[in-house]
């Protein structure tokens, strides 16, 4: 595709440094304490402004569930489910119950919860009334005033999370999170970190490992990002995302037609096209209050994408239930969540504030995909690649961006897992992120939904846990097909 981003602006932001910190901040000491099942909490307080050690502090949140067999402990192992946004608390749990069983048996598994997400002081932008008043705006099918509104809906969300998390705001880029990472590793005893980093926490990592390639063991990083698109490119970066929920959406579609199933009635393209048009047309209102449009079944479509295949009968009884005017893809998208994915990229990524670059390439990326491109590029802010709006508008500065190099020069042996059906982080970013990492290796994975770890009955799972327990990597040119 065309590079909009003249050549000036691409170099100074990649000529752009990290300020340098003028002094170690202190390690916070942890009180762990039992918070059900066997599984321990505990807060930590770091640096607010990583360049400003002994000034003001933020606290963050911890899970941890100690090794089962101490006896073979190799340390902690960090985990982050990605996001940006998501709370570690469930993960820890899942895999501390769930998770293989080496990984129990040998690591704490351990999960904190980044600055400005769930339990540690999240962020705030619009509440429910707000957010359901913006998405009574937006439609699964481009108008001709789409473009304008969507500005205008960018604006006044932005303006809400300047009104409702200034403090906060300049400080919750990814630089900020992986000092803060660092400082954990040393609360909790290890002198190298292990981590295991699942769709945003493998940004996460990567910016880890450039900023202290000698401080870990093992990184693992699943359905990952492509760093320099993500950070210094955003509109490259994002019209991936936009072509991968496409095509995902259109291997559903075959499906349905080959099984026959229960939405579209041998058609199901066609039959989505025409409900988005319908829900476009008479949204779903209860007493006054949006209950579901267009734009709100195209969003929770291609989220539940993410599932793979396993997920692919309910997206079809869904969208039979949605005909009927019900059903859970109907559903209006929830702020909190939103508030934090969207202010955590704005602060991560340089983002021209062009307003005809921003017509460009909103246009273009919908021309892309025109099923679900429009629904997510002039709504509401919101997921991943829906925030060009709010973040071409962003009311401050961020402190805590990281804008590269991102090769981690000197780092040990780095395990990249891309899924070839990716619809949130696809799998060329997988490949892109292996390449630039001098210690990367890739490991594909062949199949639908998000990340390798969760869509593999056993394969990835078990090359992963050979990767972090004893540093073994599979071959090169592996793949996984189960």
């Amino acid at each position: 595709m065309s590079k909009l981003l003249t050549g000036a602006l691409t170099g100074a932001l990649l000529l752009t440094s990290v300020p340098a910190l003028a002094a170690p901040a202190q390690v916070p000491v942890l009180t762990w304490t039992d918070c059900r099942d066997g599984y321990q909490c505990a807060t930590a307080d770091v640096p607010l402004d990583h360049r400003n050690p002994s000034g003001e502090k933020i606290t963050l949140a911890l899970t941890r569930r100690p090794a089962a067999d101490p006896a073979r402990r190799i340390g902690s192992l960090f985990v982050n489910p990605g996001g940006p946004g998501g709370g570690t608390d469930g993960l820890v749990r899942f895999f501390g119950s769930n998770g293989p069983k080496e990984l129990r048996d040998r690591f704490d598994i351990v999960g904190f919860d980044p600055r400005g997400v769930a339990r540690s002081q999240p962020l705030a932008c619009m509440n429910q009334t707000e957010y359901t008043a913006a998405w009574a705006e937006a439609t699964a099918k481009p108008r001709r005033d789409s473009f304008d509104s969507a500005v205008r809906t960018g604006k006044a969300f932005a303006d809400a999370c300047a009104r409702e998390s200034a403090k906060l705001l300049p400080f919750v880029g990814t630089e900020a999170v992986a000092r803060d990472m660092d400082l954990l590793r040393q609360s909790v005893g290890d002198a190298k970190l292990n981590y295991f980093g699942i769709s945003f926490g493998t940004y996460i990592g990567t910016v880890y490992a450039n900023l202290f390639p000698r401080n870990f063991r093992v990184l693992a990083l699943d359905g990952a990002y492509n760093p320099h698109t993500y950070a210094n490119r955003p509109y490259e970066y994002d019209l991936g995302q936009f072509e991968a929920v496409e095509a995902a959406l259109g291997r559903f579609f075959d499906w349905c037609v080959t099984t026959r199933c229960v939405f579209g009635e041998g058609n199901p393209r066609a039959a989505f096209a025409t409900l988005q048009e319908q829900l476009d047309k008479e949204p779903v209102v209860v007493n006054g209050v949006l209950q579901g449009n267009g734009a709100t079944l195209t969003y929770n479509v291609m989220s539940e994408l993410g599932g793979g295949k396993s997920s692919w009968p309910d997206i079809a009884q869904g969208l039979a239930d949605a005909q009927k005017r019900t059903g859970g893809l109907l559903a209006v998208p929830g702020p909190r969540f939103h508030a934090a994915n969207t202010s955590v990229e704005c602060a991560d990524r340089a983002f021209s504030s062009s307003r005809a670059e921003l017509r460009a390439r909103l246009a273009f990326a919908s021309a892309k995909a025109p099923l679900t491109g429009p629904a997510l590029a002039y709504a509401v802010p919101s997921y991943d690649h829906a925030h060009a709006t709010a973040c071409t508008q962003w009311p401050v500065k961020s402190k805590s961006r990281y804008p590269g190099p991102f090769s981690a020069p000197g780092a040990a042996p780095i395990l990249v897992v891309g899924n070839t059906g990716d619809p949130d982080t696809p799998y060329q970013d997988s490949v892109a992120l292996a390449r630039t990492l001098r210690s990367g290796h890739l490991l594909t994975h062949r199949g639908e939904g998000h990340t390798g770890f969760f869509q593999s009955e056993k394969c990835v799972s078990d090359h992963v846990v050979a990767y972090l327990a004893e540093g073994a990597l599979p071959p090169q040119g592996a793949f996984c097909e189960d």
